[in-house]
Protein backbone atom coordinates (compact mmCIF):
# COMPACT_ATOMS: atom_id res chain seq x y z
CA UNK A 1 0.00 0.00 0.00
CA UNK A 2 1.25 3.65 -1.02
CA UNK A 3 1.30 6.64 0.61
CA UNK A 4 -0.09 9.62 -0.20
CA UNK A 5 1.39 13.15 -0.13
CA UNK A 6 -0.46 16.05 -0.96
CA UNK A 7 -0.49 19.66 -0.56
CA UNK A 8 -2.94 21.46 1.09
CA UNK A 9 -3.21 25.35 1.75
CA UNK A 10 -4.06 26.55 4.49
CA UNK A 11 -3.66 26.52 8.68
CA UNK A 12 -2.18 23.66 9.67
CA UNK A 13 -3.66 23.93 13.62
CA UNK A 14 -7.22 23.35 11.99
CA UNK A 15 -5.78 20.07 10.38
CA UNK A 16 -7.64 16.88 11.57
CA UNK A 17 -5.01 14.65 11.07
CA UNK A 18 -3.24 12.50 13.43
CA UNK A 19 0.10 14.72 14.39
CA UNK A 20 0.98 17.98 13.23
CA UNK A 21 4.19 18.91 13.13
CA UNK A 22 5.11 22.46 14.90
CA UNK A 23 7.95 24.64 13.62
CA UNK A 24 9.44 25.26 17.25
CA UNK A 25 12.02 26.84 18.70
CA UNK A 26 14.99 25.28 20.45
CA UNK A 27 13.92 25.75 24.01
CA UNK A 28 10.04 25.17 22.99
CA UNK A 29 9.07 28.52 24.38
CA UNK A 30 5.81 29.93 22.74
CA UNK A 31 6.23 31.86 19.52
CA UNK A 32 4.72 33.14 16.38
CA UNK A 33 3.63 31.85 13.13
CA UNK A 34 3.26 27.84 13.28
CA UNK A 35 3.71 27.65 16.91
CA UNK A 36 2.07 30.36 17.91
CA UNK A 37 -1.05 29.04 15.58
CA UNK A 38 -0.82 25.60 16.96
CA UNK A 39 -0.70 26.80 20.77
CA UNK A 40 -4.13 29.04 20.55
CA UNK A 41 -5.48 25.49 19.05
CA UNK A 42 -3.91 23.12 21.56
CA UNK A 43 -5.10 25.79 24.36
CA UNK A 44 -2.87 26.61 27.20
CA UNK A 45 -2.25 22.82 28.28
CA UNK A 46 0.53 22.64 25.74
CA UNK A 47 2.53 25.66 26.88
CA UNK A 48 1.87 23.78 30.42
CA UNK A 49 3.48 21.09 29.21
CA UNK A 50 6.21 22.43 26.88
CA UNK A 51 7.86 24.22 29.84
CA UNK A 52 8.59 21.28 31.58
CA UNK A 53 10.40 19.82 28.66
CA UNK A 54 14.08 20.32 28.10
CA UNK A 55 15.60 21.91 24.93
CA UNK A 56 15.70 20.39 21.61
CA UNK A 57 18.64 19.83 19.54
CA UNK A 58 18.43 21.04 16.23
CA UNK A 59 16.66 18.59 13.72
CA UNK A 60 15.59 16.31 17.00
CA UNK A 61 11.82 15.92 17.18
CA UNK A 62 9.35 15.26 20.45
CA UNK A 63 5.71 14.53 20.61
CA UNK A 64 2.95 15.62 22.70
CA UNK A 65 -0.94 15.45 22.74
CA UNK A 66 -2.57 17.86 20.51
CA UNK A 67 -5.11 18.68 23.59
CA UNK A 68 -8.10 21.02 22.12
CA UNK A 69 -6.96 21.25 18.45
CA UNK A 70 -8.10 19.03 15.98
CA UNK A 71 -4.83 17.03 15.48
CA UNK A 72 -4.68 14.09 18.34
CA UNK A 73 -0.47 14.68 18.66
CA UNK A 74 1.98 17.48 17.66
CA UNK A 75 5.26 16.50 17.06
CA UNK A 76 8.03 19.51 17.54
CA UNK A 77 11.12 19.29 16.25
CA UNK A 78 13.33 22.48 15.63
CA UNK A 79 14.93 23.58 12.30
CA UNK A 80 18.56 25.30 11.90
CA UNK A 81 18.42 28.93 11.53
CA UNK A 82 19.76 29.48 7.71
CA UNK A 83 21.36 32.76 8.17
CA UNK A 84 23.10 31.71 11.10
CA UNK A 85 26.67 31.53 11.58
CA UNK A 86 27.39 27.46 10.44
CA UNK A 87 28.55 25.33 7.55
CA UNK A 88 25.39 25.01 4.78
CA UNK A 89 25.73 21.24 4.17
CA UNK A 90 25.31 20.55 8.40
CA UNK A 91 22.12 23.07 7.97
CA UNK A 92 21.08 21.03 5.14
CA UNK A 93 21.71 17.94 6.88
CA UNK A 94 19.83 19.63 9.76
CA UNK A 95 17.09 20.17 8.32
CA UNK A 96 16.56 16.86 6.15
CA UNK A 97 16.56 15.28 10.35
CA UNK A 98 13.58 17.33 11.15
CA UNK A 99 11.54 15.39 8.65
CA UNK A 100 12.65 12.54 8.78
CA UNK A 101 13.22 12.33 12.80
CA UNK A 102 9.20 13.19 12.57
CA UNK A 103 7.87 10.62 10.18
CA UNK A 104 9.87 8.10 12.28
CA UNK A 105 8.91 9.49 15.73
CA UNK A 106 5.01 9.27 14.09
CA UNK A 107 5.23 6.01 13.07
CA UNK A 108 6.87 4.68 16.24
CA UNK A 109 3.23 5.85 17.64
CA UNK A 110 1.67 4.12 14.68
CA UNK A 111 0.39 6.79 13.71
CA UNK A 112 -1.09 7.11 10.00
CA UNK A 113 -1.11 10.67 8.79
CA UNK A 114 1.37 13.51 9.53
CA UNK A 115 0.87 17.08 8.51
CA UNK A 116 4.16 19.47 7.98
CA UNK A 117 4.67 22.88 7.82
CA UNK A 118 7.17 24.63 5.36
CA UNK A 119 9.64 24.42 8.01
CA UNK A 120 12.60 27.05 8.46
CA UNK A 121 11.09 29.03 5.89
CA UNK A 122 9.45 31.89 8.13
CA UNK A 123 11.37 33.76 11.03
CA UNK A 124 14.72 30.63 10.31
CA UNK A 125 14.95 32.73 6.88
CA UNK A 126 15.34 29.28 4.69
CA UNK A 127 15.03 29.92 0.66
CA UNK A 128 11.28 28.85 0.10
CA UNK A 129 13.10 26.50 -3.00
CA UNK A 130 15.94 24.80 -0.69
CA UNK A 131 13.17 23.97 1.80
CA UNK A 132 10.80 22.79 -0.12
CA UNK A 133 13.41 20.50 -1.94
CA UNK A 134 15.31 18.94 0.95
CA UNK A 135 11.20 18.55 2.46
CA UNK A 136 9.94 16.46 -0.45
CA UNK A 137 13.49 14.68 -1.07
CA UNK A 138 13.68 13.97 2.41
CA UNK A 139 10.13 12.39 3.06
CA UNK A 140 10.37 10.43 0.17
CA UNK A 141 13.73 8.83 1.21
CA UNK A 142 12.40 8.26 4.85
CA UNK A 143 8.63 6.37 4.16
CA UNK A 144 10.27 2.89 3.05
CA UNK A 145 11.38 3.02 6.38
CA UNK A 146 7.84 3.30 8.04
CA UNK A 147 5.12 1.00 8.19
CA UNK A 148 2.66 2.80 9.53
CA UNK A 149 1.96 6.07 8.08
CA UNK A 150 -0.19 6.34 4.84
CA UNK A 151 -0.94 10.30 4.38
CA UNK A 152 1.42 12.81 4.28
CA UNK A 153 0.76 16.44 4.09
CA UNK A 154 2.69 19.29 3.59
CA UNK A 155 0.39 21.86 4.87
CA UNK A 156 1.55 25.60 2.66
CA UNK A 157 0.12 28.70 4.61
CA UNK A 158 0.56 31.11 1.52
CA UNK A 159 -1.03 30.58 -2.13
CA UNK A 160 2.62 30.86 -3.60
CA UNK A 161 3.87 28.11 -0.85
CA UNK A 162 1.44 25.83 -2.41
CA UNK A 163 2.12 26.76 -5.92
CA UNK A 164 5.87 26.19 -4.90
CA UNK A 165 5.46 22.32 -3.52
CA UNK A 166 2.44 21.56 -6.01
CA UNK A 167 5.18 22.16 -8.71
CA UNK A 168 7.64 20.61 -6.85
CA UNK A 169 6.12 17.15 -6.44
CA UNK A 170 4.63 17.00 -9.72
CA UNK A 171 8.07 17.17 -11.27
CA UNK A 172 10.06 14.63 -9.15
Amino acid sequence: MGVAMEIETGRIERLAVDAVVNAANRMLLPGGGVDGALRRAAGPQLTWLTDTMPPLAEGEAVITPGFSAPARWIIHTAAPVWFAAGAEDEKIATLSACYRNCLLLADARTLASIAFPCLGTGAFGWPRERACAIALETVRRTLPQTRAIRSVVFCCFSEDDGALYEAALSVS
